[in-house]
């Protein structure tokens, strides 16, 4: 009996740090956003990704270098997936990011993202057949209307001209890297562990970038060797990076898919809230427009059909 109650005071403990972290992992998710507008001037774009991707893959490999040294011959054969997911993962979901981040807002990052995971349902069905319900259809359409609306600042003549900020497109362009990369994350066969499997997607598209950043730096687009610039690396790469997957994954085990969905409905909203309050950007009519259509979009797109 005593063992009983321990199991379930135990469970119960670890639902209440899975809520408390739920108040916490918008905000990990949406530093990436925050720190990219504040190093946009310092840091350039594709020498943030590759050296984040890379800190982050060091930071993994003491716990799984045996497990993918067991599976070296599946690391081989699955190489083709790590290289392509590691390219749109964590190549153009973070140097065109950050290249986006030069030209457009915080907020807008946050905004444009958030309907990542229409996107998604769009290509799952596109590539893979998967079903979508009217419902959903309805989500789907609310959502990019309200990018629209975003990109093109609430207003038509932007539109009729089709004079969008470089910054925003970056963004559009990233969500549906995003998008690709969690389907394909999804449905591409694998032997990998979930952790293992990371590492090797980071070590992929830190290959993959390889040639981009000397690119960059023959450019003469350098980032200064500071203590400051060490210090954003290693931030982005352990809270938005590693932190906040871990995180979500904990929760995720706690409180089920359902629930931890919730965090993504959340991050554009800290999102605007830390820009505003951190950055000194302000909301415009737009915004509250584009997030009145996004976000309900996204509820509608995502959510499950009753059994």
């Amino acid at each position: 009996m005593s063992t009983i109650v321990q199991r379930s005071g135990a469970r119960t403990g670890g639902d209440r740090l899975a809520y408390a972290l739920m108040a916490l992992t918008p905000a990990t998710f949406c530093s990436n956003m925050l720190i990219a507008r504040v190093t946009a001037d310092t840091i350039p774009p594709v020498a943030l990704a590759f050296w984040r991707w890379t800190v982050a893959a060091l930071i993994l490999l003491p716990f799984v270098a045996k497990p993918l040294w067991r599976a070296r011959k599946a690391l081989w054969r699955e190489l083709p997936d790590l290289l392509l997911l590691g390219a749109l993962g964590m190549g153009v979901c973070g140097a065109v990011v950050y290249l986006g981040a030069q030209t457009t807002t915080a907020t807008n990052i946050g905004l444009i993202y958030a309907a990542s995971p229409v996107m998604i349902i769009l290509l799952a069905r596109a590539l893979y057949g998967e079903a979508m319900s009217p419902v959903q259809g309805v989500g789907v359409a609310l959502s990019l209307i309200g990018v629209i609306m975003i990109v093109a600042r609430g207003d038509l003549d932007v539109l009729v001209a089709l004079a969008f900020t470089p910054g925003d497109l970056c963004i559009v362009a990233a969500a549906i890297a995003w998008a690709i990369y969690a389907v394909l994350l999804l449905h591409r066969p694998t032997a990998l562990a979930a952790t293992p499997r990371l590492a090797a997607i980071a070590l992929g598209g830190v290959v993959v970038m390889l040639p981009f950043l000397i690119a960059e730096s023959a450019l003469g687009y350098r980032p200064p060797f500071t203590l400051e610039t060490i210090g954003w690396v290693l931030l982005v790469a352990t809270v938005p990076g590693l932190g906040s997957y871990q995180t979500y994954a904990f929760i995720q085990s706690r409180l089920g898919a359902n629930r931890t969905s919730l965090i993504m409905y959340l991050i554009p909203v800290y999102n605007a809230v830390l820009a505003w309050l951190l950055l000194g950007e302000g909301l415009q009519p737009y915004h509250f427009m584009g997030a009145a259509l996004v976000l309900p979009g996204i509820y509608l797109a995502t959510r499950r059909r009753p059994a």
